[in-house]
């Protein structure tokens, strides 16, 4: 699950025209938009002690930087800190309650945690503030699904489609629907359609590779097992055993 990262465009002038904190004799960041930067740079290199030095810097000059409290709530997520991440998204939205990326991310940051109860209302207000927010669909999507709520899942899956008919993480999704309601056809139907988007997409492969087995097509079992394993799928020893009799 992506996380989004605020940046504006101010740090991509930088980036490309500057280079003056990766010289030798590094000058030290001076204005708001300097400290953002090299937070923001330091955390792409995972340097993520003095990412969080930096934003602090901003938030210090600015404590209501919508920016610097998501991306430090990022930081503090990547070193394991959740709940100084939730509370810089709880931040941000005090400031800006129609912040939709902050009601994200803290989605992403509880369902990590292995807390979908609290997961769920938070990527429902992203979706409230923006209802084509097709990755917090998509979230919502997964934790219905680990639940067991299959119709519910399906209708958020069927939701990233409207949105955006070539998203075909959606497509995927709605193969695992079907595979789990023992609908074949519909199964294999979605994880095709997927793979017509993005041919390299592993995961609808295997779930492939599976189910021809299961139908004894052994070929395209074996086909779509060879490619989930080309496409850095860790193919289940006791499945290849399986796979054995039928490759030539």
């Amino acid at each position: 699950m992506r996380k989004y990262v605020w940046i504006t465009s101010l740090v991509f002038f930088i980036a490309a025209c500057s280079g003056v904190f990766k010289s030798e004799k590094k000058t030290q960041p001076t204005t708001l938009e300097d400290h953002f930067y090299v937070a923001y740079d330091a955390a792409l290199r995972g340097h993520l002690e003095e990412a969080v030095r930096e934003y602090q810097e901003v938030l210090k000059m600015d404590p209501k930087h919508l920016r610097a409290h998501l991306n430090l709530g990022i930081v503090y997520g990547r070193q394991g800190n959740n709940k100084e991440e939730i509370s810089e998204y709880k931040k941000a939205l005090g400031i800006d309650p129609n912040f939709a990326e902050a009601y994200f991310n803290m989605g992403v940051s509880y369902t990590e945690a292995g807390n979908p109860k609290e997961a769920i209302p938070q990527y429902q207000k992203a979706i409230q503030i923006n209802s084509n927010y097709i990755e917090a669909h998509n979230n919502l999507g997964n934790i219905y699904f680990r639940q067991n709520r299959l119709d519910d899942a399906f209708a958020e899956y069927q939701k990233t489609l409207q949105i955006d008919p070539k998203y075909f993480r959606g497509y995927y999704n709605l193969g695992n629907v079907y595979k789990q309601k023992g609908q074949v056809e519909e199964a294999i139907a979605s994880f095709g359609r997927a793979l017509e988007i993005n041919p390299r997409y592993a995961e609808a492969h295997y779930n492939l590779a599976v189910i021809y087995y299961e139908k004894k097509d052994f070929p395209l079992a074996v086909q779509h097992c060879d490619l989930a394993g080309k496409l850095g799928i860790v193919v289940d020893s006791r499945f290849l055993e399986l796979l054995k009799p039928y490759r030539r």
